[in-house]
């Protein structure tokens, strides 16, 4: 198989500046609620791009929990990779790709911790399992095995019990876009690619070039 000859035509829908909503953030309702109905796998799974103090950037898959606040809500570790890197530079992207639909979203901006207030009524809502794993799991540190882990999980249960609380290092972030992008797939690569930028007051709408 070459990989060079995989390729795929659009031809799902089309992309307008004269059909999307003046404000990101309906625009992205109106395509996750598509999403959702289409039944996507795991619609509100969306690649998380950091860059650490050096430069260098990584990227890792994280969930949706929300878009509120005038931003994107997801939660982590703050002491894995992630959490550092965004505690030494507070800039992030996001891209969420529906691929049946030939749609990506992309979201670049600011990001900011939630409060802690926010961060326990989310954990709280959890699973139990997933409290239980939140404070076992020493995240992006080095472990000698998966026993390991499965015995700071055990721990977790006996001490704990149905009542596990949120770990300090534990919680939400949000991020506040200064641009987002709705690309929606087309034939012969003519892309449609309509960006929304951050002004005083609102958002500037444009068409850019596949």
């Amino acid at each position: 198989m070459n990989i060079a000859d995989l390729r795929q035509e659009y031809m799902h829908a089309s992309l307008d500046a004269s059909d999307v909503a003046s404000d990101p953030f309906t625009q992205f309702d109106r395509w996750f609620d598509e999403a959702v109905k289409a039944q996507m796998p795991t619609a509100n799974a969306m690649t998380l791009a950091t860059v650490s103090a050096g430069g260098q950037p990584s990227a890792r898959i994280v969930l949706l929990k929300g878009v509120d606040g005038g931003g994107f809500v997801f939660f982590t570790n703050y002491k894995s990779r992630k959490g550092r890197e965004l505690t030494a530079n507070p800039a992030a992207a996001l891209l969420f790709h529906w691929v049946e639909l030939e749609r990506v979203v992309r979201v670049d901006g600011r990001v900011s911790k939630l409060t802690a207030q926010e961060s326990d009524d989310y954990f709280a809502s959890r699973p139990l399992s997933s409290r239980h794993s939140a404070i076992a799991s020493p995240q992006s540190k080095v472990v000698p095995n998966r026993a390991a882990l499965e015995a700071r999980f055990i721990e977790s249960e006996e001490k704990h019990g149905a009542n596990p609380p949120r770990p300090a290092h534990w919680g939400g972030y949000r991020l506040i876009p200064d641009a987002i992008e709705f690309w929606q797939g087309r034939p012969d690569r003519l892309h449609d690619r309509i960006s929304y930028s951050r002004k005083t007051g609102g958002w500037k709408i444009v068409r850019l070039a596949p």
